[in-house]
């Protein structure tokens, strides 16, 4: 629990931290639940938001960055997010002196409250409003964590992917106090498939009538092979908003994997980020001279592990936590990433080893722990 001082003002604030500090050296990292109002069919309802910050240790204070998920396309999957998927795009921002907040919407994760940004009908849908709900709940969080004592809520930015990309976009048109620039990466919604948008003419016309409203500076970037929103639609997207009044520049970045709308992403970052930094420095937000060092577990693989085992332990030492490696005899493995707890991960690394060894198993590593 932190000092009896600041639970006093995390409650005051309608906020909690639910366990202590823990991150890479160098970096804080608090789960949070915040407990906000958002706009509702009988006035403001209360609702509470799960969410992870990841600051530079230190009193600070320190700007806001704002970071907003994407929408799976099953429903179903809306609740297995958890924001520790973030963490990596969360430690690049706190590296670079922001205050990182992640922030799980309605609907998503253990986010209370029912699923709010369904835009409707494939042939019909409602894209504006949509997004006006999304960033509802971005809006809230900013609102929330503003009070914090280590944030210096007088520059916010928000930094969104996919359908969070989007939302950072609606936010732009009716931005808090504070917001000083804005990112959006393979921002949309409303693909149910690949190479598919549901009407796509209204999704265009979406950001027409956001971009009337905004005067923030972003940047958008989108990948040549994002098989959500074509490089071809993304232009539309970003005439459509300049055209109206927006302020968005428009960066293409060449193919990225087998699908570049998972750009935003851990493996993304040596592309990501200096795009980030250029942009940032163009607004004047450039807080630190070189980003944070901070140390990186290194691990060796379990010694039974065949050439593909031992590229799997890699990615898994690379990947957020709550995490775990599991092992059965012979060499095989299963492994988890940016689950809630270290239980979940445990739980589910060894589920999937031994369904896909038929063997029992046995948990090599937790986090950044050896446990055998």
């Amino acid at each position: 629990m932190p000092p009896r001082p600041l639970l006093a003002l995390l409650l005051i604030a309608g906020l909690l931290t639910v366990s202590g500090p823990a991150a890479a050296a160098g970096l804080v990292q608090e789960p949070m639940r915040l407990a906000v109002t958002v706009p509702g069919k009988a006035g403001d309802e209360p609702v509470s938001l799960e969410a992870l910050m990841v600051r530079p240790d230190g009193p600070g204070p320190f700007p806001l960055a704002v970071l907003n998920h994407g929408a799976p396309r099953k429903a179903e999957e809306r609740r297995e997010r958890t924001p520790n998927r973030a963490l990596p795009q969360a430690q690049e921002f706190a590296r670079r002196g922001w205050a990182a907040l992640i922030v799980m919407r309605r609907g998503y994760g253990e986010s209370s409250g029912p699923y709010a940004e369904s835009s409707g009908p494939c042939k019909t849908p409602d894209y504006v409003t949509s997004g006006r709900r999304s960033a509802d709940d971005v809006r809230a969080a900013i609102r929330a964590a503003a009070r914090l004592p280590y944030v210096d809520a007088r520059k916010v930015i928000s930094v969104g992917v996919s359908a969070g990309g989007f939302a950072t976009v609606a936010l732009s048109a009716d931005p808090p106090p504070g917001l000083v620039a804005a990112i959006s990466f393979a921002g949309g919604r409303g693909s149910p498939r690949d190479g598919e948008v549901c009407t796509e003419e209204r999704l265009v016309d979406a950001f027409a009538a956001f971009g009337r409203r905004s005067q923030v500076p972003m940047l958008w970037v989108y990948a040549e092979n994002d098989h959500y929103f074509a490089p071809e639609l993304a232009r539309r997207f970003a005439a459509a908003f300049n055209g109206a009044g927006g302020r968005a520049s428009l960066v293409m970045v060449p193919p990225f994997g087998e699908d570049g709308h998972s750009l935003f992403s851990r493996e993304g970052i040596p592309l990501w980020t200096p795009l980030v930094d250029r942009f940032l420095a163009a607004q004047g937000l450039t807080l630190r001279a070189a980003p944070l060092e901070v140390a990186r577990v290194a691990a060796r693989p379990p010694p039974s592990l065949n050439e593909k085992g031992r590229e799997a332990f890699a990615r898994f030492l690379a990947g957020p936590d709550h995490k775990a490696f599991a092992v059965s005899p012979g060499g095989g493995f299963g492994w988890r990433t940016g689950r809630r707890s270290e239980a979940e991960a445990e739980a589910e690394a060894l589920a999937y080893c031994e369904q896909a060894t038929g063997k029992r198993c046995r948990v090599h590593m937790l986090d950044d722990r050896v446990m055998e």
